[in-house]
């Protein structure tokens, strides 16, 4: 199936036919303005590679050995591409700066209750693209938990520009792996569902739902209900859902991991089209490798339980990314260099769960 197929609307699995299995929008009923999809236009990209000095590694967590940096050399060509792209650039973005020290978290209760995250210290630059990274267990959905302000943590500080996070807040976007969308609410009306808690008005908020709709490519499925749409298809009306209302952080927790790998990797490129209109700061929670890589600006490889950064690796990769990247050499290296990392955190989370779990296996509790 073609891009442009899956980006227009067209089914990308199996879903649900017929009227939707409830009885009407609870809401007023909600027509869409006429919003033609605009299609991505190659050269809109842009660089968004972090400096050397903001991916400069603390001394407790080093960059990883012989990660790929940026080659200084560049032809004529090369350099008034980037001066093109430069001038289509927005504004650098002045929210959505990202500070931890010495994050701690503990989850649990007395006796069954264990450290899932252990002093963690990074800051994230406003406007940045970061990916975290690690084997089953490491505390990398825990971590984003607490920057979402679902999850207290029991140590050190989480601010975002300046501000603790002291809850959930409207300035700070989730996605899921599972979509949330209201299943009575048409697809419109779910976009618009976070201007409508904002006081916009009516006509105003179904002009701009629209609009992102097309922005995501599902113009045509406007009056449809979740059900109706397959799993790629709700995870793009997910996302409008969340982007519409500008939040400066968006926090992503796996949500292209129930797709095929075909949808999944066409939600990657449009993921990184939008996030290059809005710049919005991203924390992508991820187990792999070829995602976090042609995703981010900036991969943080976190160790085995407790979850504690094990590297700070930046993606000095050209932008605009498509899935050719895969066959650079240098996103080779840093793959293969990842991998060793993942594998051999995943054996050392292995051992220890294994010599957890022996005393009660030999006294008949477990």
């Amino acid at each position: 199936m073609s891009s442009r197929r899956l980006l227009e609307g067209a089914p990308d699995g199996a879903a649900g036919g017929g009227q939707p299995p409830v009885k009407q929008d609870l809401g007023t009923a909600e027509s869409a303005p006429a919003v033609q999809p605009q299609p991505r236009a190659a050269g809109k990209f842009f660089s968004s590679a972090l400096t050397a000095d903001q991916v400069a590694a603390p001394p407790d967590h080093p960059a990883l050995p012989g990660a790929i940096a940026a080659d200084p050399a560049g032809s004529t060509a090369a350099t008034s591409a980037a001066a093109s792209r430069s001038a289509e650039r927005k504004a650098e973005p002045s929210r959505g700066r990202i500070e931890l020290t010495e994050v701690s978290i503990q989850v649990g209760i007395g006796a069954d209750s264990l450290i899932a995250v252990d002093r963690v210290s990074c800051v994230i630059p406003a406007g940045s693209f970061t990916c975290l990274l690690g084997p089953s267990g490491c505390g990398k959905s825990t971590l984003l938990s607490a920057l979402a302000g679902h999850l207290p943590i029991t140590g050190g500080s989480l601010r975002v520009d300046g501000a603790a996070i002291a809850g959930p807040h409207p300035d700070r976007g989730l996605v899921f792996q599972q979509h949330s969308l209201f299943p009575w609410k048409t697809v419109l009306s779910n976009v618009a569902f976070g201007l409508k808690m904002r006081g916009v008005p009516r006509a105003e908020r179904l002009r701009r739902a629209a609009e992102q709709l097309a922005q995501v490519g599902l113009s045509s499925c406007a009056q449809r209900y979740p059900a109706q749409l397959s799993g790629g298809m709700q995870q793009r009306a997910e996302i409008a859902r969340v982007l519409i209302t500008s939040p400066p952080v968006v926090l992503m927790d796996e949500p292209f991991g129930a797709l095929d790998a075909q949808t999944r990797a066409m939600m990657q490129e449009l993921l990184l089209d939008l996030w290059t209109r809005q710049r919005a700061t991203v924390v992508f929670v991820t187990h792999d490798i070829d995602e976090a890589l042609f995703l981010a600006d900036r991969v943080l490889v976190l160790s085995a339980r407790p979850g504690r950064i094990r590297a700070d690796i930046a993606v000095d990769l050209p932008r605009p990314r498509d899935h050719t990247l895969a066959t650079d050499p240098r996103f080779i290296a840093l793959k293969r260099d990842c991998h060793l990392l993942i594998r051999e955190e995943t054996l050392k989370g292995l051992a220890h769960d294994d010599r957890s779990l022996r005393p009660a296996m030999l006294d008949g509790s477990a």
